[in-house]
């Protein structure tokens, strides 16, 4: 069994329960133990600068109880332990990913607002986490259809490929996903389309080329750097779809019966050292209907 815990992000909500269920699975699924951790969070009054944790404290939690309950039937077999944490929910998540290899969470807990898409302890932890962060999104989100993206049955994983800032760790994370959910993997690789240049003061300039040029090298370069990773997984089916237009609109149509959509989240830059996920990224948790993994970069190469 691997050392690294699944973590399940829990505070009694219906979303938090259903992050538990896909957090159970994923942990059967990698032979790992399941860690479910509850973030008490201090009163409105309270200083998080100052002190941002407590001592663990698993005695007496209620919702940890109401846990037990749910997993004492569905988690046969697991290795499960159960934290109580005292602090700012959004802080500390985060860091509960620096020794765990994957961290779960709904989107949405029993604070904010009604309106919310997605909490701001689902996007802190997405923006800041050391690990790949799931975020399972709340049952009957209605995405648009896509005429180009094609019907199939069976187990689905969705990726996007920015063809010019690929990120290994993301591949490596979706390859992984769907071959241990015996699903195809289907890759989307955006470019925009129409392509249009400013020539002069209100004056634009036809592309220089042709749109069937553009999808083929969108292709050629997209199936370039699937290679290395289908080597390793040659009975793993890999279906790229290179086309036109906005790579969120696309992800969150394909997300419709997907098993989950992974996305990659931006490096740090020179000019912009703190860590942000992208306006794709942030897009796709707001409106994917499937849970979305959202994966940290791949570490700089020295």
């Amino acid at each position: 069994m691997s050392a690294a815990p699944v973590i399940a992000a829990a505070d009694g909500s219906d979303d938090s329960l259903r992050a538990l269920d896909w957090a159970v699975q994923a942990a059967r699924q990698r032979d790992a133990p399941l860690r479910v951790v509850h973030v008490r969070q201090y009163a409105a009054w309270g200083q998080p600068d100052v002190l941002v944790a407590g001592e663990p404290d698993e005695a007496g939690d209620p919702v940890l109880d109401e846990v037990r309950d749910r997993l004492r039937a569905g988690a046969v077999g697991l290795t499960v332990e159960y934290v109580a944490m005292e602090g700012v929910p959004s802080a500390l998540l985060p860091e509960l990913g620096a020794d765990a290899q994957l961290l779960v969470l709904g989107s949405r807990g029993r604070g904010g607002f009604a309106g919310l898409l997605l909490g701001s302890n689902g996007m802190a932890a997405a923006r800041d986490a050391e690990c790949p962060v799931v975020v399972v999104p709340r049952p009957g989100r209605a995405v648009g259809e896509h005429e180009e993206l094609p019907a199939e049955p069976g187990p689905r994983v969705v990726v996007g490929l920015d063809v010019d800032s690929p990120d290994d760790a993301t591949l490596a994370f979706a390859f992984a996903e769907a071959d241990r959910r015996g699903a195809r993997l289907q890759v989307i690789a955006a470019y925009p389309w129409p392509v249009e240049s400013w020539f002069a003061a209100g004056e634009l300039v036809p592309p220089a080329v042709d749109q069937d040029e553009v999808e083929q090298e969108t292709r050629t370069l997209a199936e370039g750097f699937l290679a290395p990773h289908l080597k390793d997984r040659p009975n793993l089916r890999a279906d790229v779809l290179a086309l036109p237009g906005d790579a969120a609109g696309l992800l969150v149509a394909a997300s419709k019966d997907a098993a989950l959509v992974v996305v990659g989240r931006h490096r740090r830059r020179l000019l912009a050292p703190a860590r942000m996920m992208g306006s794709v990224t942030h897009a796709v948790l707001l409106h994917a209907a499937a849970p979305i993994a959202v994966v940290p970069p791949s570490p700089p190469q020295e």
